[in-house]
């Protein structure tokens, strides 16, 4: 089952959050002024706005205006959204049509702060007006102004649907918003993006329970911003899996993206692994290729002469590398059906090639414990070149 964002408010909201419009009346008529070639990228909506605005805030409220205003709700498409194409690929024809749901909103506005290099975020999660928790998941931003955060929603900055027809009309309330004031409305599936200390669950937000409660245990949600920005995509998706769980899975809507978390986790799990073999395989093949020199310098009779401890090291190299493409194999963990026997045969030629390697090893250090005079006698057999590559 796919999310399906409601990404509009049926009526405009009674309660404003953020920011008084009239502080940006020259920002929001700079934007008009807009020419259509600096619309068809968020680049390019990016590069206006920096050269036309100094101040972060200012900037921040002319991609946000711009974003509000210049994007129609889709409500024709609000239930047949594909969540399959790239981020690119959403911006690319949203720019275009002029049309979207929320996660066009967001990815839009997102990619414009990011590209202006203003730290933001897409935050994902459901909800409420009037009382009633909407069942259907919801997706606006974040952004980091000076040492503060703040929540952006644009789409329901955009106007408002009525009778399945979308009608623009700018709400201030969604502006820069206080993330202790949004969380009455908004709540994130992952409690990491409430930005908040004291993080409200789930069932608090059904009872309308959201007032800060220093009772509870603190979250430093700032350090655990900076620890999960450092995380692997596969690790960002565990912890982020492990909250969502933590915080109550009380809908449908919290278990569809929690059991999308967990299967994006093991779809990028398996490509770590699959990723794993391929450079194991490398090894062993680099492996194989000098243990082959070898073998040819050997059936040469050694020839050209080298040093003794050169002629170590030629058998030692592959030794090595064999060893650890031995020891990294095992803690391969699942590969999928269609690599599983190739998993299987390539531990077999590891080790079946590694006990060719340790023979010569054996024979290079019996011929380098004789005399000179006696080493030739040791040539007597002549081994066929070609160990096979994986």
């Amino acid at each position: 089952m796919k999310n399906i964002y409601l990404a509009i408010s049926l009526f405009l909201s009674l309660v404003s959050f953020g920011q008084d419009s009239s502080g940006y009346i020259l920002i929001d008529n700079k934007m008009d002024a807009i020419s259509a070639n600096s619309t068809n990228s968020t680049e390019a909506i990016a590069n206006y706005i920096n050269t036309n605005f100094k101040t972060e805030t200012d900037k921040v409220r002319a991609a946000f205006y711009w974003t509000a205003s210049n994007i129609s709700y889709d409500a024709a498409n609000m239930f047949s959204v594909n969540f399959n194409i790239t981020p690119q690929e959403q911006i690319l024809k949203t720019l275009k049509t002029r049309k979207g749901v929320c996660i066009h909103y967001a990815t839009v506005f997102n990619d414009i702060m990011n590209k202006m290099g203003i730290q933001s975020y897409i935050i994902e999660g459901y909800t409420k007006q009037y009382g009633k928790v909407s069942n259907l998941a919801h997706a606006w931003c974040a952004a980091k102004l000076g040492s503060k955060w703040y929540l952006f929603d644009p789409t329901w900055a955009s106007g408002y649907v009525n009778n399945g027809r979308f009608f623009k009309k700018l709400n201030e309330s969604y502006f820069k918003v206080e993330p202790s004031k949004l969380i009455s409305s908004h709540i994130p599936f992952d409690y990491l993006w409430q930005f908040l200390n004291y993080p409200t669950t789930n069932n608090e937000f059904y009872e309308g329970l959201t007032q800060i409660n220093k009772s509870k245990k603190y979250f430093n949600f700032e350090s655990e911003i900076v620890k999960y920005n450092a995380l692997s995509e596969s690790d960002k998706l565990l912890e982020s899996a492990a909250r969502i769980e933590k915080n109550g899975v009380i809908n449908s809507i919290i278990l569809e993206r929690l059991e999308r978390k967990k299967k994006e986790i093991a779809y990028l799990l398996h490509n770590t692994n699959i990723e794993k073999l391929n450079s194991i395989v490398n090894n062993y093949n680099d492996a194989v290729d000098l243990l082959n020199e070898f073998i040819h310098y050997r059936n040469n009779k050694f020839k050209p002469v080298l040093s003794d401890d050169e002629i170590s090291q030629m058998i030692e190299l592959p030794i090595k590398k064999l060893t650890q493409c031995q020891d990294t194999i095992y803690s391969v963990g699942a590969v999928g059906k269609s690599n599983s026997s190739n998993l299987s045969s390539l531990k077999k030629s590891i080790n079946d090639v590694l006990g060719q390697a340790k023979e010569h090893e054996k024979f290079v250090q019996e011929y380098l414990s004789k005399p000179r005079t006696l080493r030739k006698t040791m040539f007597t057999k002549v081994f066929w070149s070609g160990v096979p590559l994986n």
